[in-house]
């Protein structure tokens, strides 16, 4: 990250990805004073309300509550949660340069858990070595005046995005709820941020962008709140970038996630893997960003303001599946990456994230065998889950009783009109009730009837189970009744099998340490095509004999194969490239045998 007010570089060179809604939640609070960037998820206003509840007794400040029958309760609840989050970590860097270099305090830990090679860390170590007392206290006040925090940034899911109405039953204007949540984040105080829009675009929370003036740079590259886009290939990238360049919304990065190798909801692109699409980025930043200041003056001229001779910065960072210091690296040198993401490897350090003791264990004990790429999401979209956690249990026993489906407290995910005039959550009783009954009345074969009942079974409540581990960590209530925990790690889980502090996970990522010593663990570009691979198994046992899924399967199958070819072409520059190479030729030969393709 760039710190905007003097445009040096942020001390690390990793951030934390959002994940879930709770588990990042308040992840600033904890590791933003170390200068480390963490994301947190603004869409589940509730959860939001409870941990202002929360950390206003924390503060010793009076909490007064946005109740859900005030107007403007979504986007009020979501400024001020990131207000009073920014105000914490404010105070505690504030204490962190009044304080004393006593070993063990937060102020030796800033220094600690910086990379080895960081000028501010050199100085640490020289400060600690000098017997000159003059130097020592010159040192000392030089490295005070370089603490930095981490970023203090927001994420927005933008296809959840419920319409909501008035008293009166009429739509309120830009009152969806992801429209509400950005107003929220764009009225809050928070400088040197970004929001990151994930799951594609949505035509009226970039038309907001352009309504309001806090995305607006100050000078050339510096701007208080930026944009960022996850996509998971470059020509996403590029079309998103370009419709918001011309709104003269400038995009400041590009967050690249693996399609598969991920957490939580999985958008698998037409088998283009990481390797390839981190190389057109890699060949096409330039071009890219003359496309998109090309567009961005253009809709600045026309709207009367300030233009800027030179492209913004624009920052390329990568997440999804990593999990070694030598992947981390080859990331940044050889596809420039400005940062890269390490999320599911942090839901086992209570320091930086928020995850119950019984999901901790779970998340410890977990193997490949607990992970799967489900239907479980009542978005319809794959959706990575963790088996055996306290939400699977409730929804089993639901279903036992004969009741299945979630009461739908938050709606949030209400989207379904197939039974109802009023949109239904397809997790919810009375959507799972009403399906199951047109099901029957079908009369399909018995082994359809079975497939189809499974998968409307599978859905499950979201808003409240990705809330519940801060619900449970901090003994408050956030739905009553309602206190199960589902969590949904990336597959990279099944790797890490304890639970770390937070110079443990540091020292990892930089190469201090080794958390995987012992663990037999391919390559990250191996398992996302182990991922692609089973994902087109699955699709061609769906294909059946439709000759138009064939061809889908087909040329999803040869653009698996391009990506390996790509990958050898590079092998020389992986670790292990002996066995790489042979990993690859058996990703090949499971190519070869499910759809009859050659590389040829």
């Amino acid at each position: 990250y760039m710190n905007t007010e003097t445009m040096t570089p942020s001390p690390h060179s990793f951030h934390i990805p959002v994940m879930g809604l709770a588990f990042t939640v308040d992840s600033p609070v904890k590791v933003a004073r170390f200068g480390i960037s963490s994301v947190m998820s603004i869409i589940e206003d509730r959860l939001l309300e409870m941990m202002r509840n929360h950390y206003y007794s924390v503060l010793g400040e009076p909490y007064r509550p946005i109740k859900s029958d005030e107007p403007e309760y979504r986007a009020r609840r979501i400024t001020d949660y990131l207000n009073l989050v920014n105000r914490i970590v404010e105070r505690q860097v504030a204490s962190m340069k009044a304080s004393d270099f006593t070993p063990g305090s937060d102020l030796v830990r800033y220094f600690e858990l910086l990379p080895d090679d960081n000028e501010a860390r050199q100085q640490y170590e020289r400060m600690l070595q000098t017997d000159n007392e003059l130097e020592k206290h010159f040192l000392q006040r030089l490295l005070k005046k370089q603490l930095m925090p981490g970023c203090l940034d927001v994420n927005i899911m933008t296809k959840v995005d419920k319409n909501n109405s008035d008293a009166n039953g009429n739509p309120i204007e830009d009152g969806s709820d992801a429209v509400a949540a950005l107003r929220g984040y764009a009225n809050s105080d928070l400088k040197n941020s970004s929001v990151i829009f994930s799951a594609g675009m949505n035509p009226r929370v970039f038309n907001y962008l352009e309504k309001t003036t806090a995305f607006e740079a100050r000078a050339w590259g510096l701007f208080d709140k930026k944009v960022v886009i996850k996509v998971s290939d470059y020509r996403s990238a590029l079309i998103q970038g370009k419709l918001l360049a011309k709104k003269g919304i400038w995009v400041s990065e590009f967050r690249i996630e693996s399609g598969l190798n991920c957490g939580g909801h999985a958008f698998a692109t037409d088998g283009y893997l990481l390797g390839p699409i981190l190389e057109e980025f890699k060949t096409k930043r330039v071009e890219l960003s003359e496309t998109l200041h090309g567009l961005y003056q253009t809709a600045l001229e026309n709207k009367g303001k300030k233009t800027f001779k030179q492209p913004h910065p624009i920052r390329i960072t990568v997440q999804g599946g990593i999990g070694t210091n030598e992947e981390d690296a080859f990331l940044r040198q050889y596809y420039q990456a400005d940062s890269t993401g390490w999320g599911t490897p942090f839901l086992l350090c209570p320091e930086a994230t928020t995850v119950d003791h019984e999901t901790l264990g779970l998340l410890a004990a977990a193997d490949q065998s607990q992970l799967v790429l489900s239907k479980n999401s009542p978005l319809g979209i794959r959706f990575h889950y963790l088996k055996g956690t306290s939400s699977a249990k409730e929804k089993l026993n639901r279903i036992m009783a004969g009741k299945p489906g979630s009461p739908c407290t938050e709606k949030h995910l209400a989207t379904n009109t197939e039974f109802t005039s009023e949109p239904i959550c397809t997790a919810s009783h009375k959507y799972q009730r009403l399906k199951i009954e047109q099901l029957k009345a079908l009369n399909l074969p018995g082994d359809e009837y079975e497939r189809q009942v499974e998968e409307v079974l599978a859905k499950e409540c979201l808003c409240v189970g990705l809330s519940n581990a801060a619900s449970i960590n901090y003994g408050k209530t956030m739905v009553d009744n309602l206190h199960s925990v589902t969590i949904c790690p990336g597959p990279n889980i099944a790797y890490f099998n304890k639970v770390v502090t937070l110079k443990e996970m540091t020292d990892h990522i930089y190469g201090r340490v080794n958390l995987l010593e012992g663990v037999h663990r391919p390559h990250m570009f191996i398992n996302e095509l182990t991922l692609y691979i089973n994902y087109l198994r699955e699709q061609v046992e769906l294909a059946g004999h439709d000759e138009k899924k064939v061809t889908a399967n087909a040329k999803f199958a040869a653009n698996l194969l391009e990506g390996i070819a790509y990958y050898r072409s590079i092998s020389d520059q992986i670790e292990h490239t002996s066995v790489f190479l042979h990993e690859l030729q058996e990703g090949e030969a499971a190519i070869d045998r499910l759809v009859g393709v050659s590389a040829d």
